[in-house]
């Protein structure tokens, strides 16, 4: 690299410093091997919907309706980030309700007992039926705290998300507080019902998703689970275990277990060949390597497209020899699934015209400036409205069109080029002849050997002691040797000083004589 074109400290409107010719980004459909074939894999997303039972669905009925009553109560205009932190603890649970019912009865429960706590607290230091609950006890989140958690790391977002959904509420009295632990206490009881019924149809779609990718046929296919909640974690790790009857064959990874637990399931996962399933929230999606496996299935689909991307980049990387399989489940008929069952219709669309690349773009989608997330709020809340549904449909359609999908792939890659198959094989042949004049003499080292054989051969020419020297054996150490046995003129020969030695001898002006001087 020229040290010039990076001397001194850069300045803003001073300095430019062109790279392409450095290193050049694009997206991973583009990259191929020096023999033309891609360096990436292809890649495939499948929709996989399916419909809630009547027990789910009345379940989801009635907590989505004390989530929207919640969200309107939490509209008062005095306190704008109670509001904030309010709606972040709603959004929580109504996607707890999406994942399982074993991670909607879990949070259901923890924030009853959360808040019966509370009240405890309130009750004894205030005395009476209408005197205003302190806010202090409740935790608060500003906004900007609000918008670092999208991309903050699992740990983080999961504390954050417990301290925040067991404790935000918008009941301002002791009668209000006891009103909103009655309907949790109702809700938390369908719940229950509903986990201890077995009427679980996303596990149902999970299981023969199983079956079929776990065939005799395949008796080393591995595959990675996603899901978003610790609860559904293991909640899965249980039933996965019993349906596969080894409890070996399933390991699990979440940001609760330390960096040398989580090294030790990669491991596993990775090279023994008994565990076939890793169960994972998104703290595998942080930068670990599971190419071991080319299948993955999206339990809990994040409200952030990035992570979506993220986790499948988890497969999907150099090295990769499989084409990759992902499954996303879908609940329809629920306003957040209906929201992502068109995003993900329309995905498959503008894949079958882009290929694989619009998964490199989900993290930069705006839906009319508004993040994914905003739109699946606005379907909680006000979902139930066709003008509402018909707005939020054209919001995805005008963001997934294929043309501007196109500029989105196309500025994400910054360079534009391609090399063409005929350029490609020319830097190949270039390549291989560097190569192997690499591992042959270079031509100074034969000329060099070329000009010592023709000294040689001159000195050999030109001093009959030389010759004679070079045929004529040496005395051995001993003193008996080989050379009592040469004939004279070798004996001769070999007495005579070397024609190094006295050219040495003469060159020395400094050597002393022992001779006496006789010039006197």
């Amino acid at each position: 690299m020229n040290g010039d074109r990076f001397e001194g400290r850069f300045r803003d409107g001073v300095h430019q410093v062109d790279v392409s010719d450095l290193m050049r980004r694009m997206v991973k459909e583009h990259l191929v091997r020096f023999d033309g074939r891609p360096l990436f894999p292809e890649r495939f997303a499948h929709t996989v919907p399916y419909r809630l039972s009547d027990l789910e669905a009345r379940l989801y009925k009635e907590v989505t309706e004390y989530v929207q009553a919640e969200f309107n109560r939490a509209d008062a205009p005095d306190d704008e980030k109670r509001k904030g932190t309010v709606g972040f603890a709603l959004t929580i649970l109504q996607r707890r309700l999406a994942s399982s019912p074993e991670a909607i009865y879990q949070s259901l429960l923890r924030r009853r007992e959360r808040l019966e706590s509370r009240l405890r607290e309130v009750e004894l230091l205030q005395r009476g039926g209408t005197v205003a609950v302190p806010t202090a006890l409740g935790p608060t989140v500003e906004p900007e705290e609000l918008e670092e958690l999208e991309e903050a790391p699992e740990v983080e977002v999961a504390q954050k998300e417990e301290e925040v959904l067991d404790q935000a509420t918008v009941a301002r009295t002791i009668e209000e507080l006891r009103a909103e632990i009655a309907t949790l206490k109702r809700l938390e009881a369908l719940a229950l019902q509903v986990r201890n019924s077995g009427e679980d149809r996303k596990w149902r779609e999970l299981a023969n998703l199983l079956s079929e990718l776990f065939t005799p046929a395949a008796p080393h296919q591995k595959l990675v689970i996603f899901t978003e909640h610790r609860d559904t974690l293991n909640y899965l790790v249980e039933r996965i275990s019993t349906l596969l009857g080894r409890p070996q064959a399933v390991v699990w990874i979440h940001g609760g277990m330390g960096r040398e637990e989580r090294r030790k399931a990669q491991e596993a996962f990775l090279h023994d060949p008994e565990a076939r399933v890793l169960v994972a929230t998104d703290a595998p999606g942080e930068g670990i390597n599971l190419q071991r496996a080319h299948l993955m299935i999206n339990y809990d689909l994040p409200w952030n497209p990035n992570r979506l991307e993220q986790r499948f980049g988890r497969i999907h990387r150099i090295g990769q020899t499989e084409p990759c399989h992902l499954w996303n489940l879908v609940a329809i008929e629920t306003r957040e699934g209906d929201v992502y069952y068109t995003l993900l219709s329309k995905l498959e669309e503008a894949r079958a015209a882009l290929g694989g690349k619009v998964f490199d773009v989900l993290g930069k989608l705006q839906f009319e400036g508004r993040p994914l997330r905003d739109l699946l709020v606005e379907a909680i809340r006000y979902g139930e409205k066709p003008e509402v549904k018909a707005r939020l449909n054209q919001a995805i359609g005008q963001t997934l069109d294929v043309t501007h999908l196109q500029n989105l792939v196309a500025e994400r890659a910054l360079a534009q080029e391609i090399i063409h198959a005929e350029r490609l094989r020319r830097i190949r042949e270039d390549m291989e002849r560097a190569e192997a004049r690499r591992l042959q003499p270079t031509t100074s080292n034969r000329s060099s050997s070329r000009r010592s054989v023709a000294w040689a051969a001159r000195s050999t020419s030109a001093s009959p002691v030389a010759t004679k020297s070079r045929t004529c054996p040496l005395p051995s150490a001993s003193g008996i040797g080989s050379s009592e046995l040469a004939s004279p003129s070798c004996a001769a020969t070999n007495a005579l000083p070397s024609r190094r030695t006295s050219l040495r001898r003469r060159a020395s002006p400094w050597r002393l004589s022992s001779a006496p001087d006789t010039r006197s």
